[in-house]
């Protein structure tokens, strides 16, 4: 029977905590891919109200004021963004969004972007800022009365930085969120925009 060396073991040890750890790697990245915040697909879309920050001047709603953009977006697609990040990827999302907004007029897309933060002054310095440094012209950044988490009835998942939701006729079609807003799939949240697109 052949020995085996001490060396031999350590090697065969070492392998053993190289695979495990590996799989560990795997299974936190898929907990991160599958994030679950928000409303999900086939959820109806609740209202909720906000107070309007900045950003979309010419869409009829002054700044200061508090409503339900959700309700006034009606049956209409629209994109509802809650984040508590201002990253670059949160930034590109928006950008491309308002540009999806120009494309798409005979669809009559809508998005606004819910910024939210433990204090609500400090949510809508926030939202003015990013509104600002964004530089969309089409999307209103709002601050939402429950402005640590988001609206009691949308289940935002206090761990996610950013959740996105996707609707029509008054459904959502597609959610996403990211326990870091770094993480997030810009490219497939505008590809899914067809499935709310008429």
């Amino acid at each position: 029977v052949e020995r085996i060396s001490v060396k031999k073991l350590f090697m065969l040890g070492l392998a053993v905590v190289a695979i495990a750890m590996s799989g560990a790697a795997t299974a936190d990245d898929a907990v991160k891919a599958e994030m679950k915040s928000g409303p999900q697909v086939g959820d109806h879309l609740g209202a909720f109200n906000v107070t309007k920050i900045a950003g979309a001047e010419d869409d009829g709603v002054e700044v200061g004021k508090n409503l339900c953009y959700r309700c006034r977006n009606g049956s209409k697609p629209q994109v509802i963004v809650f984040t508590r990040s201002t990253d670059p990827k949160v930034a590109e999302l928006v950008q491309k969004l308002d540009k999806a907004i120009e494309e798409n007029e005979s669809s009559k897309l809508r998005v606004f972007v819910n910024v939210m933060a433990d204090d609500k002054d400090s949510a809508a310095e926030e939202a003015k800022n990013f509104a600002t440094s964004s530089k969309t012209k089409n999307i209103p950044f709002v601050v939402p009365n429950e402005f640590e988490n988001g609206p009691d009835d949308y289940g935002i998942n206090a761990k996610a930085e950013i959740t996105v939701c996707l609707a029509s006729d008054s459904s959502i079609k597609a959610s996403y969120a990211a326990a870091s807003a770094k993480d997030l799939n810009v490219d497939s949240i505008l590809s899914d925009l067809g499935k709310i697109l008429e």
